[in-house]
């Protein structure tokens, strides 16, 4: 636990995205903020949950990111001189007293009720819930709104990814991912080094120190020639090309010579198996000798199924015929705008690739543009509050709320279910009614053998009270894993997967419905 005061943290000591401001707004929360202090209502105490209606990607889970995003803008809310003058501009008719009460907003009062970054969670079910002032709270909706869709969004992307790909496979990120998060890199070059060749001619300094630093290869481009002949000259290996491109094989021998012992080549530039791997494994064959060993290749094109499972064979070759250990082991690296669906049908056909780079269907979520958060008032003043729709899957679940999750006999979690404020928590062992908030017919008696409450108190304002710390990126990806783990694997199918229940207490169910009642106008026949 985190006391706010006496212990800082991490949420104020850090920087702020400078692009994350009060102005990362929509207009009409600044004419609402305006409005309900020009009625006098800015002060009245509300409270809003951020939730979403649907999974993404055909899928029935979702990881929650962003929370620790949301906290620091918390922490660091204020409006500067300029951009108040500029709201004012932005607004007809405002008056200066709008103003001053701008530059003195903070988030001091404001509460945020949260589910641990990282969890595995579905629609309905709030991800968070803000209480304060309602004018406040209101220029906070559009900066959570981006905040947490998105990094929700990629981060179930990349949950999905890694699902697919299987727990032995690596998966690969940017550098500035590595340095932030510590994601694993992989150093290669592109189709434009290779090119950038034209023959061994070019390479000046061609002298190689072994790894132990003993001795020194005076001429590695002879030492990698010599190599290239043998591969060459045995009959097992050289059937699939007579002559490979020496261009490509000054670019191999060039890398290798600036990273000896990170030695990672793409190698289809001109030919995968008629140019590329011979010459990959004569620069690295040439580097074992001097006691190092290369790490892989990298395809970006072609079959990726069949090359990958071709370049394999060829180093086990290599292993086997020149009697080199571990060889046949190097990694084999796939890229070429790779998805979900890619390395799905690759596992299915069968392939020999250990790490996968994926990169624009990651980070751009190509198959979903954006998960669909929303943010709803759902009491104000103490008075619940509900939204209305012909559409049912838009009306709002009123009231401020608890969530717990429920756990069946075989540690699966069952359900989710929301209750009021103040009922009493589910028990375990004790049988409890669980409602679909709006069909009627969809109900299911539950003994959770195990309850677990969602949300928990990551801010109170400047308040010296005790609240929920941020944890470290490890252990929110240790959670993230562990709750995918122990999902029920009918949930978690590519195709057609179970959906999770989310339910309500019967008591919440008839107050939505008392609510719903009383709030819809009723019509007149003529």
């Amino acid at each position: 636990m985190n006391v706010l005061g006496k212990k800082p943290g991490r949420v104020v000591d850090k920087p702020t995205n400078p692009m994350v401001t009060p102005l990362l707004n929509d207009l009409y929360q600044f004419t609402m903020a305006y409005a309900y202090w020009k009625a006098g209502k800015q002060s009245e105490r509300s409270v809003f949950d951020l939730y979403f209606r649907k999974n993404p990607f055909g899928g029935e889970y979702t990881i929650f990111a962003g929370l620790e995003e949301c906290i620091k803008f918390l922490a660091n809310f204020t409006l500067t001189d300029e951009e108040i003058d500029f709201v004012r501009d932005s607004l007809p008719g405002c008056e200066e007293a709008f103003c001053d009460y701008l530059r003195g907003l903070d988030c001091s009062d404001i509460e945020v009720y949260a589910v641990s970054e990282g969890s595995v969670v579905f629609p309905k079910v709030p991800l968070l819930r803000i209480e304060g002032p309602v004018a406040v709270v209101q220029l906070l909706e559009t900066p959570f709104l981006n905040l947490i869709n998105y990094a929700s969004l990629v981060a179930t992307n990349a949950a999905r990814h890694r699902f697919v790909a299987g727990k032995s496979k690596l998966l690969l990120d940017n550098v500035a991912a590595g340095r932030l998060f510590g994601i694993p890199l992989r150093g290669t070059h592109s189709h434009a080094f290779v090119s950038s060749f034209m023959s061994l001619d070019e390479i000046v300094d061609k002298a190689l120190r072994s790894s132990d630093g003993k001795t020194t290869c005076e001429d590695f481009v002879s030492l990698v020639q010599t190599c290239l002949a043998k591969i060459q000259n045995s009959s097992s290996l050289s059937g699939i090309f007579s002559e490979t491109n020496k261009s490509e094989l000054a670019a191999f021998t060039s890398y290798a010579l600036a990273f000896p012992s990170a030695f990672l080549a793409l190698v289809d530039t001109y030919d995968v198996m008629k140019s590329g791997i011979p010459n990959f494994c004569a620069v690295a064959l040439a580097l074992n000798e001097l006691g190092y060993k290369a790490v892989g290749i990298r395809l970006d094109s072609g079959d990726l199924a069949y090359l990958s499972t071709e370049a394999r064979k060829f180093f086990c070759g290599i292993e086997r015929e020149l009697n080199v250990p571990d060889f046949g082991k190097m990694i084999i690296t796939a890229s070429n705008d790779l998805n979900e669906e890619t390395v799905d049908a690759l596992n299915k056909q069968g392939h020999e690739v250990d790490a996968f780079g994926i990169g624009t269907n990651l980070v751009t979520c190509y198959s979903q543009a954006a998960l669909g958060c929303v943010f709803k008032l759902v009491e104000i003043n103490n008075q619940p509050r509900i939204k209305l729709s012909e559409d049912v899957t838009k009306v709002s679940i009123p009231c401020k709320k608890r969530t717990y999750r429920l756990f069946g006999k075989e540690g699966y979690p069952l359900v989710d279910i929301m209750t009021g404020e103040n009922e009493p928590p589910p028990k375990v062992g004790e049988r409890l009614l669980c409602r679909h908030p709006f069909n009627e017919s969809k109900r299911a008696y539950v003994v959770p053998q195990r309850v677990e409450e969602l949300l928990k108190c990551y801010w109170r304002g400047n308040a010296d009270e005790a609240r929920e710390e941020l944890e470290p990126l490890k252990e929110i990806k240790n959670r993230c894993i562990k709750q995918l783990e122990n999902m029920r694997p009918d949930h978690m199918r590519r195709l057609n997967p179970t959906p999770y229940k989310v339910s309500v207490s019967a008591k919440l169910y008839d107050f939505i419905h008392f609510l719903w009642l009383n709030e819809a106008p009723v019509g007149e026949l003529h």
